[in-house]
């Protein structure tokens, strides 16, 4: 029943991990020549060094969400490994909606307006709108959202099992 869904969170698994690969290999060459012209020829580049730090805010959002996916993030499991197999995927799933509920609330809602916002200002060096770097939090909030009804998906499968 929920096939179409996996094959989906599937799909985003490799799209995630291809892009973070890709940003973190383009943080390593803007560094690698930050640190070459600054050095070796005196001359360092604001652009490299900008770019790097907007780069590695998309890193951290998006591996972030990714890691939430895999459910590989940290949790404190001592009260909840107490309890019996059942109450600890209502426990599970109650920790699954309030986190649902952050990702909708602060990073879908306040991400998209500060997003909206942001988009008449540009950056100094790279004369880009600020609202590019800030859409990252609404659309790792919206990878987020769909992580979290896969996990609330599986628990029920779980709690039926």
């Amino acid at each position: 029943m929920f096939k179409a869904l996996f094959a989906i969170k599937k799909i985003l698994d490799k799209a995630i991990e291809g892009i973070c690969i890709f940003i973190v290999g383009l943080m390593t060459i803007l560094t690698t020549y930050q640190v070459v012209v600054r050095y070796v020829f005196n001359s360092p580049s604001a652009v490299s060094e900008i770019l790097s730090r907007y780069l590695f805010v998309w890193l951290i959002l998006f591996a972030g969400a990714y890691v939430f996916g895999l459910r590989e993030h940290m949790e404190i499991g001592f009260l909840k490994n107490k309890l019996p197999p059942k109450l600890q995927i209502v426990a599970d799933s109650i920790s699954e909606l309030a986190i649902t509920a952050f990702a909708i609330g602060v990073m879908i809602i306040g991400g998209y307006s500060a997003t909206v916002r942001q988009m008449f200002q540009l950056d100094s060096a790279l004369q880009i709108p600020i609202g590019f770097i800030y859409s990252a939090i609404p659309i790792s909030g919206g990878i987020i959202v769909f992580y979290s009804i896969c996990n609330l998906v599986k628990f029920y499968q779980r709690l039926k099992a």
